[in-house]
């Protein structure tokens, strides 16, 4: 792992933030053809990322980032499905919710990124779980929200500006 190759990560996930929040500003004010295009390429984005994270995490543990990938890319379907309303909207939330906490668990696990993200990378996945509970959601969704957008913005910015810790990334890959 590179440093060069972990800030690509980064700015494969900000660019999936930035084609999201792109996509969904779109809603009602462009053709909905056009908005579920943006959503659908957003989705394949975050696939990538998904890929990425996996190549930075599988030394950690492969178990988990199989997890990972798997999840996610599950969620990425659901999502997809969900343009055409084949699924409810909703349904991929929770698959989001494992996705972060299992990343999480996975940087806590590294000795090459901050703990401090891996912390807040389970607190935004157990957030999302929430969605399971749409009483307790009612009162605490947009908090959900802000956990979620600052834990994952804080590992895109991580990655953009600090990468991993190359000798200790080499050091766990060896095992």
């Amino acid at each position: 792992m590179t440093i060069s190759r972990a800030r690509t990560t980064g700015a494969v996930y900000l660019l999936y933030f930035v084609l999201v929040i792109g996509a969904e500003a779109s809603i009602g004010r462009t053709p909905a053809a056009l908005s579920d295009a943006a959503n659908l390429i957003a989705n394949a984005a975050y696939i990538v990322v998904t890929l990425l994270l996996y190549q930075l995490f599988n030394r950690v543990n492969r178990n988990l980032a199989v997890l990972a990938v798997t999840t996610s890319v599950v969620g990425c379907v659901i999502q997809s499905l969900s343009l055409f309303h084949l699924v409810p909207a909703l349904s991929a939330l929770p698959i989001f919710g494992l996705f972060n906490l299992t990343i999480g668990i996975l940087i806590l696990k590294s000795t090459f990124l901050p703990r401090g993200l891996g912390v807040l990378m389970v607190l935004s996945g157990l957030g999302w779980l929430t969605v399971l509970s749409p009483e307790l959601l009612k009162h605490i969704s947009t908090y959900v929200e802000i956990l979620g957008i600052a834990a994952e913005g804080s590992l895109i910015l991580w990655l953009l500006v600090k990468g991993v810790n190359v000798e200790r990334w080499d050091a766990q890959a060896r095992g």
